[in-house]
């Protein structure tokens, strides 16, 4: 069992939501190679310059090249708070234009953005229109073919409370188990998008793409919406449909006990705030 790193005695544990763009960078963790701009990379490197140290940071959740977060959490130590408006606005001044953080909370020693949360959501954008649009490039996904949604939301009741989920990762997922607790699972129009919204205690390695894949030949009437619960019995990956794109996935929520003191609602994408 992994435990938690605590924060040494003369140090101060914070924790940060922050939104991203994830469409030019190559996931959110540090890659070996330092051309590949990632989210951590820049994250930690505009602490480090606020901090005048070297500062690292744990996340709720991974996500991968092109994904979104709306409100991904991470956490870091350090030894002088420099307060709220240091970690936020100072921070951002030194962040692209595609990275931001929205707000910043003091912690106790005990936090940690990955194991004290009690589960992550995501949302996964798509619209369907004869020709792409210019506009959501990267930002929803693109399906030409219409798309019922009814059958869509009755294969994705299948995908409700703890299962294992080998159908639906990666095959490099390095996951020890892939038993998930799914909370819900949803399809829905809004607007002019159709959205799979779904939260889970916690995800594998490109769960909720190869989930979607799956869905988006049940849409089509490919499949019948019991071939999800099929998949889920045979727990073979290569049976599945395959993995969505990464367009139109967005981490929206993570969810922390209440003593923690961290917001709670959900942080829809822009794209839907007017809606």
């Amino acid at each position: 069992m992994l435990i938690p790193e605590q924060a040494t005695p003369h140090s101060h544990r914070i924790a940060l939501g922050i939104e991203y763009d994830g469409s030019t960078y190559s996931g959110w963790q540090k890659q070996k190679f330092p051309q590949q701009e990632t989210i951590q990379q820049y994250i930690e490197t505009a602490l480090s310059k606020v901090a005048d140290r070297d500062v690292l940071v744990n996340c709720a959740g991974r996500t991968d090249a092109g994904v979104h977060a709306t409100c991904q959490v991470v956490h870091f130590d350090t030894e002088i708070d420099r307060g709220v408006k240091a970690w936020t606005h100072g921070v951002n001044s030194m962040l692209p234009r595609s990275i931001r953080v929205v707000w910043a909370r003091a912690q106790e020693d005990d936090f940690h953005a990955r194991f004290s949360a009690l589960s992550r959501r995501y949302m996964y954008l798509m619209y369907q229109r004869d020709t792409q649009s210019a506009m959501l490039h990267g930002r929803a996904s693109y399906i030409r073919q219409r798309l019922d949604e009814g059958l869509m939301h009755a294969a994705a009741q299948h995908f409700l409370g703890e299962q294992d989920f080998t159908s639906f990762r990666a095959a490099g997922c390095q996951s020890k188990t892939a038993m998930r607790n799914v909370m819900h699972a949803n399809v829905y129009r809004r607007g002019g998008f159709l959205i799979f919204d779904v939260k889970a205690n916690a995800f594998l390695q490109h769960m909720v793409r190869n989930m979607v894949g799956t869905l988006l030949q049940i849409g089509r009437g490919d499949k019948d919406p019991d071939w999800v619960a099929e998949l889920l019995s045979l727990q073979d990956r290569t049976l599945a449909a395959s993995t969505a794109p990464p367009d139109g996935l967005y981490l929206v929520g993570v969810e922390y006990p209440e003593i923690c003191g961290l917001p709670s609602e959900i942080s829809a994408p822009d794209l839907l705030l007017a809606i």
